[in-house]
């Protein structure tokens, strides 16, 4: 993947992967998000994502709304715990519309008390329907589970006292403290040529003051190994198990990515997939999640199940576990996972959304981006001995905690 970057004199920094596809994507990713929060700020990364759309000092929220969709193109936004992302696909002759609608967005929001009001009751809607899929919600108690007390181990949604606290004033105070334009990247995708992209990013953002970050992250606290048994008296039981993981930076985090796909990733054939559901008709669903940060990863598993199967459903997944623990793959199983691997990583590049956003992070995180080429070179050196050791890290059953919905 060829890419070309630039640094506007504020700071932000611009990407753009050239292509041929007439449909193209740029988004502006911020490197702020949930785990940014103080104690009476929870879920104002969230809330912010939302605020932005209704209302800048040019238009109205019907604009916002309006500005792409009239030209079939569309506008979206969302918030991590260490991200806040608004991005837009369009036809190649709608860059610069995009951009600016971006920017002025970001910039010149006004927050009108009226459109606060009714979007708060909206994201108290959101958080309602999360609370009723458990299958959600689980995974954030366990982040809670895991990070007890920390602003790290919150939820992105917030409460909904939390949000019923929030002002435009406190908005504006969170945007100018937190949203830095050093840690702020334009990614671009698309068949515009690179003096396109450079003249539209400076007309649309140059003129944007610099703001340059200088506080840091306190880094998260985790908890000893813990499990917790909740009733939630739903009809089916749910289960997450997990532990700490290699963080963005760590080099075991692609033998971790790895191990997570092979156990339970989106394929078919992961090895908890196969035990779980294909061979003993016990769990519907089973995934793994491993999420790096900046400076901490965290690795689960996620089943669900008959409530009188959860304690066999543990049990396989145990010895599943211990298996990868305590024995190193072959060189046939290390080279199939390698091959798919690679082969899940080549289609996913075959999104120009994914590479825009994909190029942004990594700019974020390492001021280089992602060549898929190096990545699957990188997946060929990694050696059985890495995952084994990574697993006897991570997943071993002794060092897991273990939250259950019963």
């Amino acid at each position: 993947m060829s890419y070309n970057v630039h640094t506007l004199a504020n700071g932000i920094r611009v990407v753009h992967i050239p292509a041929l596809s007439p449909v193209c994507y740029c988004g502006l990713l911020i490197n702020t998000g949930s785990r940014d929060e103080g104690e009476q700020e929870y879920g104002m990364a969230h809330f912010i994502e939302h605020v932005i759309f209704k209302g800048t000092r040019k238009r109205k929220a019907y604009h916002i709304l309006n500005r792409l969709d009239e030209v079939g193109g569309e506008l979206n936004a969302y918030t991590t715990k260490e991200e806040t992302v608004v991005h837009a696909s369009f036809l190649k002759c709608d860059f610069g519309r995009a951009a600016e609608l971006i920017s002025d967005m970001v910039f010149n929001s006004v927050f009108p008390e009226k459109e606060l009001k009714k979007e708060k009751e909206v994201i108290a809607d959101e958080i309602s329907s999360y609370v009723d899929t458990p299958s959600e919600l689980i995974f954030d108690d366990f982040d809670e589970l895991i990070f007890p007390a920390e602003t790290f181990g919150h939820n992105v949604l917030g409460s909904v006292e939390s949000l019923a606290r929030f002002t435009a004033d406190d908005v504006r105070n969170f945007m100018s403290h937190k949203y830095n334009t050093d840690q702020m990247v334009l990614s671009v995708y698309g068949s515009m040529s690179w003096h396109e992209v450079i003249t539209i990013a400076e007309r649309c953002f140059g003129h944007i003051s610099a703001n340059l970050r200088t506080w840091q992250r306190n880094a998260p606290t985790p908890k000893p190994r813990n499990s917790q048994n909740i009733n939630k008296g739903t009809n089916q039981g749910h289960v997450v198990m997990g532990n700490i993981a290699p963080n963005a930076f760590d080099t075991k985090r692609l033998p971790m990515f790895m191990l997570s796909n092979m156990l339970g990733g989106a394929c078919m054939n992961s090895r908890l997939n196969i035990v779980l559901r294909e061979k003993n008709g016990i769990a519907y669903n089973v995934e793994t999640e491993y999420n790096s940060y900046s400076d901490i990863g965290l690795f689960s598993i996620y089943f669900g199940t008959d409530t009188d199967n959860i304690e066999k459903s543990l049990r396989i997944v145990n010895r599943e576990l211990t298996k990868l623990c305590t024995t190193e793959l072959t060189e046939m199983q290390l080279r199939k996972l390698k091959r798919q691997i690679t082969g899940q990583l080549m289609m996913s590049a075959d999104s120009g959304e994914e590479q825009m956003l994909s190029a942004g992070r990594s700019i974020l995180l390492y001021g280089q981006a992602d060549d898929i080429e190096a990545s699957c070179k990188s997946i060929a050196t990694v050696s059985a001995a890495e995952i084994k050791a990574v697993a006897t890290d991570v997943i071993s059953p002794e060092k897991l905690s273990i939250l259950i919905y019963s």
